[in-house]
């Protein structure tokens, strides 16, 4: 078969940029987005423009004052434009783009899980209950929260204040006498008839109130009802009131931000702060809901030392924390509530909050010179921007010193230390029942928890661990081994097992059944009287053992792996114990109940147990689930 010339290349590269020029000098002077292709597909970049041909024509011109614009420029096989209205819409598009399409060198910020609520149900005696997911309008939702501990927090502050249920419907509606919360005085027990006084209604209205943030009307309210019992001579119910005001005003003392400022728009702020370092940022995100202060979260963008040196010279110079803080505004709010007040650490674009206002449909301001309140806030939220990042690099640090202490110490010849790959196995079972491998995987760095993967091992007796050993390992590298010879898969730098020699003569065997390099397994085998740091490496191809010794940066890395595929060997095989003890697998077994829908019930009822006692009418109340699938997932269960 014929190839190309080096000349016929040169042809065809020239050919194909004489032809994207000629694309860039069609474009209008019109505001929009453009993205620029590779020559596999893959984004490079997506930029938006007021004015789209002087942009991306200056992209193209010969000389840069940074090298790494000439870079992406030479990578550019493919660009596509779209034309928008305005500067907001180009903002908006420009970030939708980005979380979509993941481009190589633009600031990205990891999708996260969506944030908590705490949810009041719409019920006779309603509950409060830890919330995430998508909304339902037939219950209130406070918050958001930053964080599954901040909503934990409440709920417990609610408790003793108010005294409001927290147990599922399903154990609401069988308790025949108070559970050991109303006994501590943390539920005033609406689930028997001692509790279901017109009081708990007044209780619940109050919480609202206060999560709201209307503190003062709630306490004026409680004062009044406690004159009210005490004047009507109910002084146990006035004793009630006292406390809860006497409950109420310790909160309030502790928190940190001051009632009298948290006023107006005061009441939700969110306040974020940015802190570049080493090639490294740091967006830390306060809250501020309802008056209180919920705490702070971190984030940690990706690309930020390619992505802020692709400013053409053309440009109005930004700094590295404006770009920064900009990207985080414009993604983190495209699916988040925008609250009508951001206090920010350094100046963005007023364009940013345009946009917002016209996604949230209200008016958002966001502010840079703060004064008062807002400033200590801000304040606090630089601290913690800087404190987050402090930890960060000093992590990383200390994971890359702890990457190449463990390669210096084998000896291994790895070509890029980021790139270092480790895989490690672990058996577990209880006295042989429910046998499950774990295959957890270190790399850049870090564990990557997206690839750890579990194997439940069949058709071996229970407690071979060596036998399950041998079926997981050529379950894993039987298709992977054939991938690698084809070049489009790759094996790790190291193999390692959970176990000694009888561990690692089972990897041996297998890895020589399937031509793969031995020198890649170690096993891990335990010290003289099996302490911890006295644990040595032993090897499949012939070496002799390797003591890292109890302080080496090396044996924290393979204890902190070990430790990792223990964990997550033990915890799948719990799940598995539990659901053929309790027959959970027949519901995973019922046609029409997938993954969403079986996580749906299982938090609804508070496990398999609670689905098997519902009735079909109870369990064709959850969402998605028809009157038919509950008679059929009744069946099935019973």
């Amino acid at each position: 078969m014929p190839t190309a010339s080096p000349s016929d290349t040169a042809v065809t590269e020239r050919e194909l940029r004489d032809k994207l020029l000629g694309e860039v000098n069609a474009l209008p002077a019109l505001p929009g987005v453009y993205r620029y292709f590779d020559a596999k597909g893959e984004v490079l970049y997506v930029g938006k423009a007021k004015d789209l041909k002087r942009r991306v024509s200056s992209y193209f011109q010969k000389s840069h004052s940074d090298p790494r614009i000439g870079v992406m420029v030479s990578r550019i096989a493919r660009l596509e434009t779209t034309v928008v209205r305005t500067e907001a819409e180009a903002l908006l598009l420009e970030n939708n783009l980005i979380k979509a399409l993941n481009p190589r060198f633009n600031i990205l910020f990891r999708d996260d899980k969506s944030y908590p609520y705490l949810k009041i149900t719409s019920h006779a005696w309603p509950r409060m209950a830890y919330y995430r997911g998508a909304v339902d309008k037939r219950h209130q939702y406070f918050g958001p929260f930053p964080s599954a501990w901040a909503v934990k927090e409440s709920i417990q502050l609610m408790q003793k204040v108010f005294k409001l249920r927290t147990c599922e419907d399903s154990v609401f509606n069988n308790r025949s006498r108070p559970c050991l919360l109303h006994q501590i005085k943390r539920c005033s027990a609406p689930c028997v008839p001692l509790g279901q006084t017109p009081e708990y209604a007044r209780d619940v209205h109050s919480a609202e109130r206060f999560l709201r943030g209307e503190t003062d009307e709630v306490m004026a309210s409680l004062q009044t009802q406690m004159m009210a019992f005490a004047e009507a001579q109910r002084y146990e119910l006035a004793a009630e009131v006292r406390n809860q005001i006497q409950a109420l005003s310790k909160v309030l003392q502790q928190q940190v931000i001051e009632e009298s400022s948290a006023t107006g728009r005061d009441r939700d702020v969110d306040i974020l702060a940015v802190k570049v370092q080493g090639g490294k940022a740091c967006v830390n995100l306060a809250m501020v809901r309802g008056g209180r202060h919920l705490g702070d979260r971190a984030f940690f963008p990706k690309h930020v030392d390619d992505a802020t040196a692709l400013q053409l010279d053309d440009e109005e110079r930004l700094s590295p924390e404006r770009q920064v803080l900009e990207a985080f505004i414009a993604q983190h709010y495209l699916a988040s509530p925008v609250p009508g007040l951001i206090v920010v650490s350094d100046a963005v674009d007023p364009e940013l909050a345009e946009a917002l206002g016209a996604q949230a449909g209200s008016r958002v301001t966001v502010q840079a010179q703060p004064r008062g309140q807002r400033r200590v806030w801000q304040e606090m939220c630089v601290k913690g921007a800087e404190l987050a990042l402090a930890r960060l690099l000093a992590e990383e640090g200390s994971q890359q010193a702890r990457t190449r202490a463990l390669v210096d110490a084998l000896d291994l010849s790895v070509a890029e230390i980021d790139n270092f790959r480790v895989e490690c196995f672990d058996i577990s079972h209880t006295a042989g029942e429910a046998t499950m491998a774990s295959c957890v995987v270190f790399e850049n760095h870090q564990m990557q928890s997206s690839q750890y993967r579990r194997y439940n091992i069949e058709g071996v007796i229970g407690g071979d661990d060596y036998a399950a050993m041998r079926q997981v390992l050529t379950r894993r590298y039987s298709k992977l081994a054939e991938a690698a010879q084809l070049g489009t898969g790759r094996l790790p730098d190291l193999v390692l097992v959970d176990g000694g020699r009888g561990q690692v003569s089972m990897a041996r065997e297998v890895f020589e059944e399937l031509g793969l390099d031995l020198s890649l397994i170690a096993g891990v085998e335990k010290g003289e009287g099996r302490k911890v740091g006295l644990e040595e490496l032993v090897f499949a191809d012939g070496r002799e053992k390797v003591y890292l010794g109890r302080d080496s940066a090396a044996l924290m890395l393979v204890a902190q792996i070990r430790d990792e595929a223990h964990r997550f060997a033990i915890t799948g095989m719990r799940a598995k114990r539990a659901a053929t003890r309790t027959g959970g697998s027949r519901l995973e077994d019922v046609p029409g109940v997938g993954p969403k829908k079986r996580s749906q019930l299982l938090q609804r009822f508070g496990g398999v147990r609670g689905v098997a006692g519902a009735s079909v009418d109870e369990l064709a109340s959850v969402k998605g689930i028809s009157r038919e699938l509950a008679e059929d997932i009744y069946r099935a269960l019973h």
